[in-house]
């Protein structure tokens, strides 16, 4: 199990997993990291968690992270370096063997409209991910993007459990 805020993931099925933003460990200075890197056999996830449903977040925090949703600060200036960065470090440490699919877990609970909402949000993701610059990038580093919540995690991802822990519990 490792566990991101309140959210608790269990990658024991995969190749290999890792914290890859962990704190106290050296990154390349302005490099920003995802969560997790997950290997299988044939793929890598790269996996990025944004959670204001966290107990600890604040109320203004979660209407806020909500309206960034439809905007693009959290693609732009969040989510897209996370994956340019992260990629660009496993290349150069010859560690991409594999196509990397992003997967973004926003941990909001009471979603309304989630399915449309998470569909469009992932659409554009992607398509500011291929294309940051005047031209698109002529690499697809990402070969596809995932946009999950806890409860439509299990229906992505049937192999790898995830849950809210709670006060005090260990689940």
């Amino acid at each position: 199990m490792i566990q991101e805020g309140e959210l608790e993931f269990d990658f024991d099925a995969a190749r290999s997993f890792e914290r890859f933003d962990e704190q106290g460990v050296p990154i390349p200075v302005g490099m920003k990291l995802v969560d997790f890197v997950v290997e299988e056999a044939n793929r890598i996830f790269l996996i990025e968690v944004k959670d204001p449903s966290d107990r600890e977040a604040q109320e203004a925090a979660r209407r806020e992270f909500g309206q960034s949703m439809h905007g693009d600060e959290l693609i732009n200036g969040k989510l897209v370096p996370k994956a340019r960065d992260s990629y660009a470090f496993l290349h150069l440490m010859e560690r991409d063997r594999h196509p990397f699919i992003f997967v973004v877990v926003l941990g909001l609970e009471r979603l309304s409209n989630e399915k449309a909402l998470l569909l469009s949000f992932k659409d554009r993701l992607i398509k500011r991910i291929r294309h940051e610059a005047k031209e698109p990038w002529k690499k697809a580093y990402i070969a596809d993007c995932v946009v999950v919540t806890p409860d439509t995690w299990k229906a992505a991802f049937p192999r790898y459990g995830l849950a809210r822990r709670k006060s005090g519990a260990t689940s």
